[in-house]
């Protein structure tokens, strides 16, 4: 009896210090993240007068949102955040609006040279943004796109579409095409069959499109930085790098005041929507 017992107990023991071995790792990945987010907050939360005489510590002596007022104030942050709200939602719309038919046409339709599109939509996602940013501003320049909306939310495409056509074709394809041949059969349209009846299904999928596309043009710089020069047209990433900025010092609290400002929507977007996310990109891996 005794024998028996003892390979049961070992098994049971070394599943539980695997069990802690991955639960510890896990909680030194979670807090090597968590250690930049937590020093901008606690610099964002203390006076100018503490960090010139270098007192920041891990614990602030006294907390002031000093630096958040100041941002809104006397810098006009409000406008750049706006700017990158109308261009982030801007981008999102417009992604959805062409990689779903798109999407959809490749996945169900027998199109010659597939495999050969998709892998040149692949290619297109991880292709160097500053390598577009000379043809692109020489365009922008003679079409007057440059400081406007519309640059940017068309130059974002190159961001977010790839990824949102590969994502929602690989979803579409597991999808059985008998739902939508038989909305054929009854006499709708592809577009409506897309609509009536693929789309709900699909729904994780394009919400989690969504999301990374909004992400992505949220936190973008490099194009911002490229398009934009203009101050009244700047988006938050960009304006933050002229923020806190004097001739003879640099306030780092306001900074980091408006990094946590910029870093708390994507944030609170993850946390609220991540299962969501999690059901989109995997809900599609199997049959």
């Amino acid at each position: 009896m005794a024998t028996t017992r003892a390979p049961y107990r070992y098994r049971h023991w070394r599943l539980r210090l695997n069990r802690a071995g991955f639960i510890a790792v896990n909680c030194l990945f979670v807090l090597s993240a968590l250690v930049p987010f937590y020093w901008m907050l606690t610099t964002s939360v203390e006076t100018t007068q503490e960090l010139n005489a270098g007192a920041t510590s891990i614990f602030p002596h006294r907390l002031t949102f000093q630096a958040y007022t100041q941002i809104f104030s006397e810098a006009d942050f409000a406008r750049p955040l706006l700017n990158s709200m109308i261009i982030a939602l801007g981008t999102t719309a417009l992604t959805l609006i062409l990689a779903t038919p798109a999407s959809y046409a490749l996945a169900r339709l027998n199109i010659r040279g597939r495999p050969v599109i998709l892998g040149f939509v692949l290619l297109a996602g991880f292709f160097p943004i500053i390598a577009m940013v000379g043809p692109l501003f020489l365009v922008y320049r003679r079409i007057a796109l440059l400081n406007s909306y519309q640059g940017l939310i068309i130059a974002y495409l190159i961001y977010t579409l790839p990824l949102a056509i590969w994502l929602l074709t690989n979803y579409f394809g597991q999808i059985p095409k008998e739902l939508d041949e038989s909305a054929l059969v009854d006499g709708a349209s592809r577009l409506r069959a897309l609509w009536r009846i693929i789309i709900p299904i699909a729904a994780p999928s394009i919400f989690t499109a969504g999301i990374i596309s909004f992400i992505l043009a949220w936190n973008d710089f490099t194009l911002a930085l490229s398009f934009e020069n203009q101050p009244g047209s700047y988006t938050a990433p960009l304006a933050i790098v002229n923020l806190g900025q004097s001739q003879y010092q640099v306030f780092y609290n306001q900074i980091d005041a408006a990094v946590v400002v910029v870093t708390l929507p994507v944030a609170l977007i993850v946390l609220l929507a991540q299962r969501r996310i999690i059901s989109g990109l995997t809900s599609g891996a199997l049959k």
